[in-house]
């Protein structure tokens, strides 16, 4: 039978512990060479270079895996900053805005002022609520009402002129219809020489109509309208409008002239409320139920 044993690589030479120990010893003397000298040095080099594409191959998926990570984080970051920037334009653009729009308002609240102080009727600031959407009529509703004051009848001013004439009121809020509306009139006269007429709201928009004027009646174009005073709801000379043109009809022995309002209550949201004593002189010529 044969026997089994241990298999020897080396038939001939010292044991196989006598060469444990001699690498042992030769594996100290390196270390203490190469920590106390240079020595080794170029071997450690030469060992370097050599290892050096495999430790490369070794650590490419690792590397690869930090690219496209280093990648991703700065592609975020990129849209992120870019998101950043776009959200602050867009705030800067509405500080840039609502400035402005403070400004204007200022601004506009500066010239009520003067007009307030000027004219010898108390008045009442408001501020438009909303616009009713209707478009056969053109009303603005107000923050006040009744209880700061407002009555109907009350005229409405801004820097330009005559805006309207409240019609509606409650508590907390009123309602006027403006001067462009069909339904409202105002007695008026031509600052140039005097002549007194009736100026309504016209069908062309944004228009004013003075009608039934004699074909002779001494109205020009660019003559200035401004409230006459009678009926005691307008003071006198307030502003209205500006006469554009002038239709004379030779065959009826009529004329009409259009007018365009100096006041822009589409641009401004304060105006003023004239405090007149209304009683019980004429309710609006545009009471007429709102729809």
């Amino acid at each position: 039978m044969q026997e089994h044993g241990t298999l020897r690589l080396f038939k001939r030479g010292p044991s196989v512990d006598v060469r444990l120990f001699l690498l042992l010893v030769i594996s100290l003397a390196l270390l203490v060479v190469d920590a106390r000298s240079t020595l080794l040095a170029p071997v450690r080099e030469a060992l370097a270079v050599a290892i050096y594409p495999f430790q490369r191959v070794a650590l490419a998926p690792r590397d690869a895996m930090d690219y496209i990570d280093r990648w991703t984080n700065a592609a975020a970051l990129a849209r992120d900053e870019q998101d950043a920037l776009r959200r602050q334009h867009i705030e800067m653009a509405q500080l840039s805005t609502h400035a402005a729009q403070l400004a204007a308002e200022n601004e506009q609240l500066r010239r009520l002022l003067n007009i307030s102080e000027e004219i010898s009727q108390h008045s009442i600031a408001v501020e438009v609520f909303y616009a009713p959407p209707n478009i056969f009529s053109h009303r603005l509703v107000f923050n006040k009402g009744e209880r700061a004051g407002i009555q109907p009848g009350m005229p409405v001013i801004d820097e330009g002129g005559v805006v309207g004439q409240v019609i509606r009121v409650t508590p907390y809020s009123s309602e006027a219809a403006l001067l462009i509306d069909d339904q409202v009139s105002i007695p008026v006269q031509v600052l140039r020489n005097g002549l007194r007429l009736i100026a309504f709201g016209s069908n062309e928009v944004g228009k004013l109509e003075v009608r039934y004027l004699t074909a002779s009646a001494d109205v020009r174009e660019g003559d200035t309208l401004v409230t006459s005073g009678i009926g005691g709801l307008f003071p006198a000379g307030l502003p209205v409008g500006r006469v554009e043109k002038v239709d004379r009809d030779p065959g009826t022995g009529f004329a009409m002239a259009v007018a365009q309002p100096l006041s822009h209550p589409e641009r401004y949201r304060h105006f003023l409320v004239l405090k007149v004593d209304v009683g019980d002189t004429a309710q609006p010529a545009s009471e007429a139920p709102h729809e």
